[in-house]
Protein backbone atom coordinates (compact mmCIF):
# COMPACT_ATOMS: atom_id res chain seq x y z
CA UNK A 1 0.00 0.00 0.00
CA UNK A 2 1.16 3.26 -1.03
CA UNK A 3 1.08 6.64 0.79
CA UNK A 4 -1.01 8.06 -1.90
CA UNK A 5 -3.62 5.43 -1.22
CA UNK A 6 -3.14 5.92 2.39
CA UNK A 7 -3.60 9.62 2.38
CA UNK A 8 -7.14 8.86 0.66
CA UNK A 9 -8.13 6.60 3.25
CA UNK A 10 -7.62 9.26 6.09
CA UNK A 11 -9.48 11.22 3.73
CA UNK A 12 -12.58 8.95 3.88
CA UNK A 13 -11.95 8.51 7.35
CA UNK A 14 -12.39 12.26 7.86
CA UNK A 15 -15.65 12.57 5.84
CA UNK A 16 -16.84 9.79 7.92
CA UNK A 17 -16.03 11.31 10.99
CA UNK A 18 -17.65 14.27 9.62
CA UNK A 19 -21.31 12.70 9.20
CA UNK A 20 -20.97 10.80 12.24
CA UNK A 21 -21.26 14.09 14.22
CA UNK A 22 -23.55 15.70 11.97
CA UNK A 23 -25.49 12.36 13.08
CA UNK A 24 -24.81 12.84 16.78
CA UNK A 25 -25.94 16.26 16.51
CA UNK A 26 -28.34 15.97 14.43
CA UNK A 27 -30.45 12.67 16.02
CA UNK A 28 -29.68 14.74 19.98
CA UNK A 29 -31.43 18.41 18.94
CA UNK A 30 -34.37 16.43 17.72
CA UNK A 31 -34.72 13.73 20.41
CA UNK A 32 -33.49 15.69 22.92
CA UNK A 33 -37.23 17.92 22.18
CA UNK A 34 -39.30 14.62 22.69
CA UNK A 35 -40.18 14.64 26.17
CA UNK A 36 -40.62 10.41 27.52
CA UNK A 37 -44.18 9.84 28.76
CA UNK A 38 -42.95 8.78 32.02
CA UNK A 39 -40.93 12.29 32.45
CA UNK A 40 -37.75 10.97 34.06
CA UNK A 41 -34.99 13.36 33.99
CA UNK A 42 -31.88 11.69 32.78
CA UNK A 43 -30.38 11.72 36.36
CA UNK A 44 -33.44 9.71 37.44
CA UNK A 45 -32.87 7.07 35.06
CA UNK A 46 -29.64 6.72 35.75
CA UNK A 47 -30.80 6.09 39.57
CA UNK A 48 -33.15 3.72 38.56
CA UNK A 49 -31.20 1.85 36.34
CA UNK A 50 -28.07 1.34 38.83
CA UNK A 51 -30.41 0.52 41.51
CA UNK A 52 -32.06 -2.28 39.62
CA UNK A 53 -28.93 -3.54 38.73
CA UNK A 54 -28.24 -3.13 42.40
CA UNK A 55 -24.99 -0.65 42.09
CA UNK A 56 -24.55 1.54 45.11
CA UNK A 57 -21.70 2.60 45.29
CA UNK A 58 -20.78 4.59 42.16
CA UNK A 59 -21.96 8.48 42.29
CA UNK A 60 -24.23 10.03 39.39
CA UNK A 61 -22.11 13.38 39.00
CA UNK A 62 -23.50 16.81 36.99
CA UNK A 63 -21.14 17.91 34.60
CA UNK A 64 -21.01 21.46 32.80
CA UNK A 65 -19.49 19.50 29.68
CA UNK A 66 -21.71 19.54 26.80
CA UNK A 67 -22.24 15.98 25.89
CA UNK A 68 -19.32 15.38 27.84
CA UNK A 69 -21.40 12.71 29.42
CA UNK A 70 -19.14 9.35 30.72
CA UNK A 71 -18.39 7.12 33.27
CA UNK A 72 -15.36 6.90 34.82
CA UNK A 73 -14.45 3.63 36.33
CA UNK A 74 -11.52 4.38 38.40
CA UNK A 75 -13.23 6.25 40.10
CA UNK A 76 -16.83 5.16 39.81
CA UNK A 77 -18.49 8.27 38.57
CA UNK A 78 -21.34 8.13 36.16
CA UNK A 79 -20.90 12.25 34.74
CA UNK A 80 -24.00 13.68 32.58
CA UNK A 81 -24.21 17.02 31.32
CA UNK A 82 -26.83 19.27 32.07
CA UNK A 83 -28.61 18.18 28.62
CA UNK A 84 -29.10 14.74 29.95
CA UNK A 85 -28.88 15.12 33.67
CA UNK A 86 -31.65 17.66 33.72
CA UNK A 87 -33.89 16.69 31.16
CA UNK A 88 -36.90 14.60 30.61
CA UNK A 89 -36.16 13.87 26.89
CA UNK A 90 -35.43 10.54 25.25
CA UNK A 91 -32.05 11.56 24.15
CA UNK A 92 -31.31 12.21 27.79
CA UNK A 93 -32.27 8.47 28.51
CA UNK A 94 -30.93 6.94 26.22
CA UNK A 95 -27.41 8.61 27.07
CA UNK A 96 -27.97 8.38 30.55
CA UNK A 97 -28.98 4.69 30.11
CA UNK A 98 -25.31 4.15 27.90
CA UNK A 99 -23.31 4.85 30.36
CA UNK A 100 -25.01 3.31 33.21
CA UNK A 101 -24.40 0.18 30.66
CA UNK A 102 -20.97 1.24 31.39
CA UNK A 103 -21.17 0.95 35.16
CA UNK A 104 -23.37 -2.29 34.62
CA UNK A 105 -20.24 -3.66 32.31
CA UNK A 106 -17.58 -2.92 35.45
CA UNK A 107 -19.57 -4.66 38.10
CA UNK A 108 -19.73 -7.67 35.68
CA UNK A 109 -16.25 -7.58 34.73
CA UNK A 110 -16.70 -7.20 31.14
CA UNK A 111 -13.23 -8.62 29.72
CA UNK A 112 -13.46 -5.60 26.67
CA UNK A 113 -13.96 -2.42 29.35
CA UNK A 114 -11.23 -4.15 31.26
CA UNK A 115 -9.01 -4.32 28.77
CA UNK A 116 -9.71 -0.56 28.05
CA UNK A 117 -8.96 0.23 31.56
CA UNK A 118 -5.84 -1.55 30.92
CA UNK A 119 -4.46 0.59 28.31
CA UNK A 120 -5.65 3.78 29.48
CA UNK A 121 -2.65 5.33 31.43
CA UNK A 122 -0.49 4.33 27.78
CA UNK A 123 -2.82 5.67 25.87
CA UNK A 124 -3.10 9.04 27.86
CA UNK A 125 0.89 9.20 26.93
CA UNK A 126 0.19 8.81 23.29
CA UNK A 127 -2.57 11.54 23.06
CA UNK A 128 -0.36 13.99 24.33
CA UNK A 129 2.55 13.20 22.54
CA UNK A 130 0.40 12.81 19.19
CA UNK A 131 0.20 16.53 18.58
CA UNK A 132 3.96 16.82 18.60
CA UNK A 133 4.55 14.51 16.28
CA UNK A 134 2.00 15.50 13.69
CA UNK A 135 3.04 19.08 13.42
CA UNK A 136 6.41 17.71 13.50
CA UNK A 137 5.89 15.19 11.10
CA UNK A 138 3.59 17.07 8.50
CA UNK A 139 4.68 20.52 8.61
CA UNK A 140 8.12 20.29 9.18
CA UNK A 141 9.25 17.01 7.88
CA UNK A 142 10.72 15.35 10.96
CA UNK A 143 9.47 11.87 9.16
CA UNK A 144 12.34 11.39 6.98
CA UNK A 145 14.21 10.45 10.16
CA UNK A 146 13.56 7.35 11.16
CA UNK A 147 13.24 7.66 15.34
CA UNK A 148 10.87 10.28 14.77
CA UNK A 149 8.74 8.44 11.94
CA UNK A 150 8.98 4.91 14.25
CA UNK A 151 7.73 6.86 17.22
CA UNK A 152 4.85 8.00 15.46
CA UNK A 153 3.98 4.56 14.36
CA UNK A 154 4.24 3.11 17.77
CA UNK A 155 1.60 6.30 18.72
CA UNK A 156 -0.68 5.50 16.11
CA UNK A 157 -0.34 1.65 16.86
CA UNK A 158 -1.18 2.43 20.64
CA UNK A 159 -4.35 4.71 19.78
CA UNK A 160 -5.79 1.95 17.14
CA UNK A 161 -5.49 -0.75 19.66
CA UNK A 162 -7.22 1.26 22.39
CA UNK A 163 -10.03 2.18 19.31
CA UNK A 164 -10.26 -1.12 18.63
CA UNK A 165 -10.96 -1.59 22.22
CA UNK A 166 -13.49 0.91 22.56
CA UNK A 167 -15.99 -0.79 19.97
CA UNK A 168 -17.26 -3.56 21.82
CA UNK A 169 -17.32 -1.89 25.24
CA UNK A 170 -19.24 0.99 23.66
CA UNK A 171 -21.65 -1.16 21.43
CA UNK A 172 -22.37 -3.33 24.38
CA UNK A 173 -23.42 -0.18 26.43
CA UNK A 174 -25.94 0.72 23.75
CA UNK A 175 -27.20 -3.11 23.35
CA UNK A 176 -27.84 -2.98 27.39
CA UNK A 177 -29.35 0.46 27.70
CA UNK A 178 -31.84 -0.27 24.97
CA UNK A 179 -32.90 -3.49 26.64
CA UNK A 180 -33.04 -1.93 30.04
CA UNK A 181 -35.43 1.04 28.57
CA UNK A 182 -37.39 -1.14 27.41
CA UNK A 183 -37.57 -4.00 29.85
CA UNK A 184 -37.76 -1.55 32.47
CA UNK A 185 -40.33 0.49 30.47
CA UNK A 186 -38.67 3.64 30.91
CA UNK A 187 -39.52 4.56 27.58
CA UNK A 188 -42.24 3.53 25.48
CA UNK A 189 -41.78 1.40 22.19
CA UNK A 190 -42.41 4.22 19.98
CA UNK A 191 -40.25 6.14 22.42
CA UNK A 192 -37.20 3.27 21.99
CA UNK A 193 -36.84 4.22 17.92
CA UNK A 194 -35.64 7.59 19.02
CA UNK A 195 -33.24 5.97 21.64
CA UNK A 196 -31.90 3.69 19.05
CA UNK A 197 -31.23 6.72 16.41
CA UNK A 198 -29.56 8.79 19.41
CA UNK A 199 -26.91 5.89 20.23
CA UNK A 200 -26.76 3.97 16.74
CA UNK A 201 -25.75 7.77 15.58
CA UNK A 202 -23.53 7.92 18.25
CA UNK A 203 -21.66 4.43 17.90
CA UNK A 204 -20.60 6.18 14.42
CA UNK A 205 -18.25 8.10 16.25
CA UNK A 206 -16.38 5.32 17.64
CA UNK A 207 -16.00 3.91 14.46
CA UNK A 208 -14.66 6.71 12.82
CA UNK A 209 -12.30 7.16 15.30
CA UNK A 210 -10.83 3.75 14.88
CA UNK A 211 -11.02 4.18 10.98
CA UNK A 212 -9.03 7.35 11.43
CA UNK A 213 -6.12 6.04 13.43
CA UNK A 214 -5.97 3.27 11.53
CA UNK A 215 -5.17 4.62 8.19
CA UNK A 216 -2.30 7.22 10.26
CA UNK A 217 -1.14 4.32 10.85
CA UNK A 218 -0.99 2.60 7.75
CA UNK A 219 0.53 5.80 6.24
CA UNK A 220 3.13 5.87 8.36
CA UNK A 221 4.29 2.31 7.46
CA UNK A 222 3.85 2.97 3.87
CA UNK A 223 6.10 5.71 4.61
CA UNK A 224 9.01 4.29 6.50
CA UNK A 225 8.51 1.08 3.63
CA UNK A 226 9.15 3.27 0.96
CA UNK A 227 11.75 4.95 2.38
Amino acid sequence: MTPEITYILIIFASVVAVIAQLRVSSSFNKFSKVRTQRGMTGAEVASQILEDAGINDVEIKRTESFLGDHYDPSKKVLCLSPGVHDSESVAAAGIAAHECGHAIQHQHGYAPLKARMAVVPVTMVASKMLPFIVIGGFWFGLFRYGPILNLGIAIYAVLTVFQLITLPVEFDASRRAKLILSQHGIVTREEATGVSSVLNAAAWTYVAAFLSSLFHLLHLLAVRNRN
